[in-house]
């Protein structure tokens, strides 16, 4: 793809931790311009782990790809007149910060009628709340974890943050879409507990409280309504194989060598296994049977079996095996490249995921070094060699 789709569209992101980061890096890694400010010498989240022997934040450079940086002191009168006439320039802005005062869309659309905002919120009310006090409130830490386990399980996954990123990125689209037809801007909010309440009521779980009376248990790694299964190997490799589907069942049955011995399970229990419920009823019985079959075959013997007759299946794996081994995170991915991040090295970084005809629509490209940009944006701004040097002599600025 020679000009990326969101080619011409800026952003300006004042953010920090996940669900902003990551909305903003999803824009710009398919070719919007995304500016991102932070406070001189790097915000809450600027050195926040996993970090290098020399204490620079693998995760701060992780969600922050292919952006630009600028960094001020954000108590000043006078940063906040540049970041108001930054932003209202751009016409979009995006931050989890406190939507009040000079960043309140009411202070920032004087200069910019038709500007397209979006705040990220904890809760609707605006009072604060993080992935693990949103996932504490929502349910699941009560249904995850083995099946006798009688306390709550943490997800180790920020996945509301993460899906809440993909919703904000979808609001400033869906925004930037709305004032091309209509010529208005749009004044968003988007609370993090509202993410998960959707997420949580699309799944079933509010229809399964409310109208069932009944909710979730735990089932440990099985699938719930359907047959997923984990299956040790002969030489004690741990796999997981999905059966949801009718030729992903068939296809696990001959696998296994397994057909005739499932069938006598079914007719035992009066049970027909074309209903994937009726396979999730009996799966401790056809665990049983399957688990014969791979526990005397090697993980080779398995994945040459398994993928010849198209059987849906993975391996379990550490992250270093994952890095090492799995080829779909290596160069050999169209998705991934060896990126030099500053002051960290050269490592793998990926673009978006979403490919255009078959090709990525922007190079991954590293994070900036905090404020990387700052002198180059205000040039663009318009502001002099002069002024922004009285700007670095005040620390209002730190120039790279």
């Amino acid at each position: 793809m020679n000009v990326p789709p969101l080619d011409g569209m800026r952003v300006i992101e004042g953010s920090a931790f996940v669900a902003a980061p990551s909305g903003g890096m999803t824009l710009a890694q398919l070719g919007a311009e995304v500016i991102r400010f932070d406070q001189l010498g790097g915000g809450i989240d600027y050195k926040r782990w996993p970090l290098t022997d020399e204490g620079d934040s693998l995760y701060w450079a992780g969600l922050n790809k292919n952006k630009r940086s600028l960094a001020a002191d954000l108590r000043s009168d006078r940063a906040r007149e540049i970041l108001t006439e930054l932003i209202t320039e751009a016409g979009n802005f995006l931050t989890n910060f406190p939507a009040r005062g000079w960043m309140s869309y009411e202070a920032l659309s004087v200069s910019k009628p038709d500007l397209n905002m979006l705040a990220v919120t904890g809760n609707r009310d605006g009072s604060t709340a993080l992935d693990y006090t949103v996932n504490a409130a929502i349910g699941f830490p009560f249904v995850t974890g083995p099946v006798e386990h009688d306390q709550p399980v943490n997800n180790v996954l920020a996945a509301w943050d993460l899906i809440c990123g993909q919703t904000a990125a979808l609001g400033m689209l869906a925004a930037d879409r709305h004032r091309t037809r209509t010529g208005k801007g749009s004044n968003m909010s988007l609370a993090l507990f509202d993410v998960a309440l959707a997420a949580v009521s699309a799944l079933g779980h509010v229809g399964e409280a409310q109208v069932l009376g009944t909710e979730r248990q735990r089932f440990g790694n099985d699938l719930y309504g359907a047959f997923g299964a984990m299956f040790t190997t002969a030489d004690d490799e741990k796999i997981y194989t999905v059966g949801i589907s009718n030729k992903q069942w068939r296809s696990l049955l001959e696998a296994t060598d397994a057909t005739e011995l499932v069938a006598a399970i079914g007719e035992q229990q009066s049970l027909d296994f074309g209903d994937e419920g009726a396979r999730f009823a009996a799966r401790e019985e056809i665990k049983a049977v399957m688990q014969q079959w791979t526990g005397s075959h090697t993980l080779a013997e398995l994945a040459e079996r398994f993928d010849d007759l198209g059987v849906c299946w993975g391996r379990y794996q550490h992250f270093l095996e994952l890095v090492a081994d799995d080829p779909r995170c290596s160069t050999e991915s169209e998705l991934f490249r060896e990126v030099e991040q500053p002051n960290i090295g050269t490592y793998l970084s990926p673009g978006s995921p979403i490919a255009f005809d078959g090709m990525l629509s922007v190079e991954p490209a590293p994070a900036p070094a905090l404020g990387a940009d700052t002198e180059a944006i205000l040039s663009e701004l318009g502001l002099s060699t002069a002024e922004i040097g009285r700007l670095a002599d005040d620390n209002i600025i730190a120039l790279a």
